[in-house]
């Protein structure tokens, strides 16, 4: 092999190697913004509980949430929300866990998990088996009786 044809497979070999990383982070993009955009709507949903205690000095029933939720932005990249506030009492701790949705992906970068906010608003990303480690400490047995149906 000569010098001009070496320079030519190495450019060649060079632009498929970038051609494939780039399609790969393309499609790996979608998952990463879709959920960026979940957790900026549960964010919301977050700000809409913590405005409701400051008014009424309760967590909103789910009659009320569930009203909210269809108007979230961005709220179809959130899935299934589960509002937990029927479960929960004043006076628990800022770390309990008032409303999650699952999200699974098809993606090597974003894993699949949790979106979780907690009782004071802030809102996460958890793996599962975290997720599921946090929520059995908090959950009361009427709950996953109920969750089970």
């Amino acid at each position: 092999m000569n010098k001009r044809q070496r320079s030519i497979l190495i450019k060649f070999v060079s632009v498929i190697l970038i051609t494939f990383i780039a399609v790969l982070t393309m499609i790996n993009f979608k998952d990463w913004v879709n959920q960026a955009e979940a957790m900026r709507a549960m964010k919301h949903l977050g700000e809409m509980v913590l405005e409701y205690r400051e008014k009424h000095g309760l967590v909103p029933p789910e009659s009320y949430v569930d009203g909210f939720k269809e108007r979230l932005e961005g709220q179809v990249r959130i899935g299934e929300i589960i509002y937990r506030a029927r479960w929960i009492d004043l006076g628990c701790g800022d770390d309990e866990i008032l409303a999650y949705a699952e999200r699974n992906y098809q993606s090597l970068f974003v894993k699949d998990g949790f979106i979780v906010l907690r009782f004071d608003g802030r809102v996460e990303w958890m793996g599962k088996k975290e997720f599921r480690s946090i929520l059995a400490r908090q959950q009361r047995p009427a709950e996953i009786e109920m969750e089970s149906r």
